[in-house]
Formats: C-alpha cells, structure tokens, sequence
C-alpha cells in the first residue's frame, strides 16, 4: 500500500493557529470555535459537525461539551465506522502561549513562563489535518467519528461523560495523544482521586494550645502512618504495585491552612490521589490513606477528650485497562506504524488517557503521539518530524481498509 500525501506545510500552519488560541482545561469554547472554523474551511458541512452536552454533567465548571465530527464513508459498500479522537484542552501553564517555529521544533516565545500547549493541540491539528487531507484528496475511507474532548487535563471528564451513542458504533478507536507515533499504547494505568476534610478547633496557641484541637497535626500522623506503613509513593504490596501522592494541601477556597501561629490551625483539606494497573489495589492504596486519617483524628484531642473529625471522599477517576497485541486495534495500528517507515512500540503506560473510557465504553482505543516534549513545563516544545508522523500515521490508518 502507498501510503497519502500530506501537505506538511499547511499542517504546520495549522498546528501554530491552534497553538495560539488559549483553551485551559474547563475553558475550551474559544479553542472549539477555531476548530469548527478550520474544519467548515477545508469542506467539513456545518451539519457533520456538533457539540455534545457532556459539560452539563461534568461536576466542575465547563464552557462547552465535546465537539463531535462525523465524516461518512466513501465506499457503496456498508463498512464499519472508525473512531479518531483527541482532548482540546490544555494545563492552566500553558495560558498565554506564542508559539513560533525555531528550526525543526516549535516553541514558545514565554519560554521560561507559560508552557506551549502542545499537549494536546498537536492532537487537535493532526484531525483537522486528516479531514482536510481526505476531503481534498477524495481518499477512500469507511464512516469516520471525530471527537475533541473537553476538560482531559482535569480528570478526563469530557470522554467519561461522553455519551457513546453519539459516536455511531465505531469499530475501534485511535486516540491522538503523546510524543512518538511509533508508540502504540495499548493500556494505561487506573486512578482514585480522593479529598480529606479534617476539622479541628481554634484556640491561642500561646495562652492555651490545650484547649484547641490541631488539624495539621493530624495530617501530619495520618502522612507518618501511610509512609511508615509503605502506602506513599511506589507502593508495593504482596506483588501488587502502585503508586500514591498528596497534592494540595490548604483550605476550600485554595488558601494556606491556618491563619497565624499563634492560632491552633482548625481546619485542613487535602487533595490526592491512588494509581494501579489492579483497580482492587488502588482502592486498596485510598483505603489505606483513609483509616490513616481516621486514626490520626482519634489520637488529637483537646483537654476535654474530644477529638479531630475528617470526612474523606473518594471518587474513581478512571478504570485500567489493557488491551492484547493481537487485538484487531493494535494489529492495525502496528500495521500502519510500518506502512509509514517506522517501527511500532506496543506499551503500556502509567498515565491516564482518554483512552481510558473509551475503552470503558466499549470501544477498543489505542494511542499514539504527534510530537509532544517536555509536556506541562515552561521547557516545552513540539517535534516537528514527529507531528508529520502523527499526521500521516492518521491518514493511513484511515485510508489503509
């Protein structure tokens, strides 16, 4: 099979408009209106392309839902629909972003304060690119739903609350996400995010620390029993692995805990988070940070008896999964991975993906890269060979029958 032609040039263009436009996870309307343009551009009808109503289910504040494509197939013949998928959004880093082409990379004119935004607009480009391409080429291809996520930064929410009958029964999934298209990920990791709330009791810290009840010092003996019970960071247990974190730690509202130090500190919250390939052992790592917590509350108490409370909520962030070499997804993916002169790398990775739910969702996803680097810090830059290899790594997927 030979494989299509790619107008690099205009690829690259198209790739430095979406750079520019800003789109922070939960504010991806701007973003999705560029994208809607650059399609009806390059001959995409107003009525193939759609908004969903994810955004009203999602917890968190979100302008838009995900923007759904459907492309139909050119063969007489029935054939089965494909899926090629991506996430609009961006980290709140990269807010601010002015991408320019330096050499063989684009990078940021604010290197060094905002990140560039190539997570994940290099996906966003490589879709557009490939409905441009098989539009002004008229390639054959069998029906295509095209998906932009919102809000994958922040929990994928945008593919969790997807409703998948929207998608028209896709047979398989591709997802646009990462640094190398030589890359064929075929499992990801599974994720608890939990939040603690410990209450405790003010009181002067000088005049009488006694009569209070410290909500930093409970985090303190839950955080020495977690780590002294080998339940923080790589976490390994009876040859189940996994690993944990706390992230913020402050108030409600995203200031620091306490208000001085002479006042016994009267509340805390706290955020983190429990990752496994055996979604038993991450609610195994939450549950462990939970009684922990519970223990460390019983222990702080003020001169009347009377202890710390802590109200700890978990939620499931997304599932494990891990699909087989042979499965018909990955088979095709190797498959065009060679088509475009390269070797594939099937892996499995210990980060969460869109992919994730897709697959929860029944469709089967795999996911490749279009030249990611550096991702989530001001050092990032987007390789330019490998974006073309993502872009065409999508046309031959799509093309290859």
């Amino acid at each position: 099979m030979t494989t299509p032609t790619l107008n690099t040039r205009v690829a690259i263009d198209r790739l430095i408009r979406f750079l520019a436009v800003p789109g922070i996870t939960g504010q991806e309307a701007a973003i999705g209106k560029e994208i809607v343009a650059a399609l009806r551009e390059d001959g995409v009808p107003s009525s193939a392309i759609a908004f969903d109503d994810a955004n009203t289910r999602i917890p968190e504040p979100t302008q838009t839902g995900n923007l759904i494509v459907h492309l139909p197939g050119t063969a007489r013949k029935a054939e089965k629909p494909i899926l090629f998928m991506t996430h609009m959004d961006t980290v709140p880093l990269c807010a601010g972003a002015k991408p320019k082409i330096q050499g063989k990379r684009i990078v940021n004119e604010n290197e060094g304060t905002t990140a560039l935004g190539g997570d994940n607009r290099t996906g966003c480009a490589v879709l557009v690119t490939l409905a441009a391409e098989l539009i002004a080429q008229k390639l054959h291809h069998p029906p295509i739903t095209m998906l932009f996520t919102v809000r994958e930064e922040s929990g994928l929410f945008g593919a969790k609350h997807l409703n998948p009958t929207t998608l028209d029964k896709p047979s398989m999934g591709f997802n646009v996400d990462g640094r190398s298209a030589a890359d064929v990920i075929i499992g990801a990791i599974g994720a608890d995010r939990w939040t603690v709330d410990i209450r405790g009791k003010a009181s002067h810290a000088g005049v009488a620390p006694e009569k209070g009840i410290s909500a930093t010092m409970v985090l303190a003996l839950a955080m020495a029993e977690v780590y002294e019970g080998g339940w923080f960071g790589k976490v390994i247990k009876d040859g189940k692995t996994g690993t944990s974190n706390i992230g913020p730690v402050g108030t409600l509202d995203g200031r620091s805990a306490g208000d001085a130090t002479n006042v016994v500190t009267d509340f805390v919250h706290v955020k983190g988070e429990s990752r496994s390939h055996d979604a038993k052992f991450v609610r195994e790592i939450s549950a462990a940070f939970k009684a922990a917590f519970v223990n460390a509350a019983g222990r702080v108490k003020d001169h009347e008896g009377r202890p710390a409370k802590v109200k700890f909520t978990s939620r499931l962030d997304y599932l494990p999964f891990r699909l087989k070499e042979d499965s018909a997804v990955a088979q095709k993916a190797a498959e065009a991975v060679r088509l475009i002169g390269r070797e594939p790398n099937l892996r499995i990775t210990n980060g969460g993906l869109d992919a994730n739910w897709m697959v929860k969702h029944g469709i089967p996803t795999i996911t490749f890269g279009a030249g990611q680097n550096e991702i989530h810090t001001v050092k990032e830059f987007v390789d330019l060979a490998e974006f073309e290899s993502g872009c065409r790594l999508a046309l031959t997927l799509a093309t290859m029958g």
